[in-house]
């Protein structure tokens, strides 16, 4: 008799904690985009755009070490492109963090990033890589993430 209640109440925790993990949510307050254009016959921009939750910011790319992990871009070799010069991105706002006990610059709700490239073959249809960001409020952060990227270049 003891055994069957035990069993009841280890089956019904059991199910407790897997409903329970059902109803979790991931965080995750920035969502990427991209697009290209092509500028010419032998140049194209790709743009790489945050859309960053109220409340939430990502880091710039010029992050000093010692403070957040920097947003960053890592294009993947191909023979029939090349970057021209850096991903750039639009002014950022720089504040003074607690947390990291320095001056940190960083976007909210939207940044756009772009980067130039060469072409060197009139067949490039796509540009790929990964990016890297960390977000954070005024709470917490989360920890780093990795997307790759793949980026099509129209006609």
């Amino acid at each position: 008799m003891l055994k069957i209640k035990m069993k009841k109440v280890l089956f019904a925790a059991a199910l407790l904690f897997i409903s329970a993990g059902a109803f979790a949510q991931i965080e995750a307050p920035v969502t990427w985009s991209y697009g290209a254009k092509k500028i010419s016959s032998t140049e194209a921009v790709v743009f790489l755009r945050a859309t960053i939750k109220d409340g939430w910011h990502i880091y710039s790319q010029t992050v000093k070490d010692g403070g957040p992990i920097k947003t960053s871009f890592t294009f993947s070799p191909s023979k029939e492109y090349s970057l021209i010069g850096q991903t750039t991105e639009p002014t950022p706002v720089t504040k003074y963090e607690t947390a990291f006990s320095m001056n940190v610059s960083y976007f909210e709700k939207s940044v756009t990033f772009q980067q130039k490239i060469k072409l060197k073959s009139a067949n490039v249809s796509v540009v790929k890589g990964k990016l890297e960001y960390m977000t954070c409020n005024d709470k917490k952060c989360l920890p780093p993430d990795d997307i790759d990227f793949s980026i099509p270049l129209g006609k």
